[in-house]
């Protein structure tokens, strides 16, 4: 398997991360839940650069989110360690969570390099699909949220929920992706008008 440096090297540092997270969790049942989806999501990036390899920012973007979500499945995301930018916020709220959120947007970044580099669509159109795919997830996760939660129950449920006692916390967190996305999909632009030639296969 012929994976590109930076993809073999994030792993490898993600790799502490991922160990730091599994021992001693605040919750085992929640850190399995919420690691799945991370384990998911990295087996696809590196199935997708078997075939197509990406950019260097893709990649990074990629590891922000993983080792975000991961350094949250520990301590689950309404505890982890976080009073610095709360603080710097004026929040009461630890906003670990809108932050992983935030993060979660930026992988409309490689969807749409993905889709200039096999041609499958014009910029303007790759970066709208990839907006709208990143809200989709974001909505579709929020009811996988509501479902564990309620299928758990009791604490492990509000635990893995997170909301903090905020009603709007899914609308918020959708916000979050959305606004990752677009500043993801800025910064594609940016780099695209200034070396175009990199987004060609």
């Amino acid at each position: 398997m012929n994976l590109p440096k930076s993809l073999s090297v994030l792993s490898v540092a993600y790799s502490g991360v991922f160990v730091f997270s599994a021992i001693c969790p605040s919750s085992r049942a929640v850190w399995i839940a919420e690691i799945i989806p991370a384990l998911l999501i990295l087996m696809i990036v590196w199935w997708v650069s078997i075939k197509q390899t990406l950019s260097t920012t893709s990649y990074v973007l990629f590891f922000i989110w993983l080792t975000l979500h991961t350094v949250g499945a520990k301590y689950t995301f309404a505890e982890v360690p976080f009073d610095w930018f709360n603080q710097l916020i004026a929040s009461d709220r630890n906003n670990f969570d809108r932050v992983a959120h935030f993060s979660i947007g930026l992988y409309a970044y490689p969807i749409a390099e993905l889709l200039i580099r096999k041609r499958l669509a014009k910029p303007w159109l790759a970066a709208s699909y990839a907006l709208f795919c990143i809200m989709s997830i974001a909505a579709g996760y929020e009811i996988v949220e509501w479902w564990y939660a309620d299928l758990a129950g009791g604490d492990e449920g509000i635990a893995f929920l997170g909301s903090q006692g905020d009603i709007w916390d899914a609308q918020k967190d959708m916000l979050c992706d959305t606004l990752g996305a677009l500043a993801s999909l800025t910064l594609l632009n940016v780099q695209r008008r200034i070396n175009p030639q990199r987004f060609h296969s």
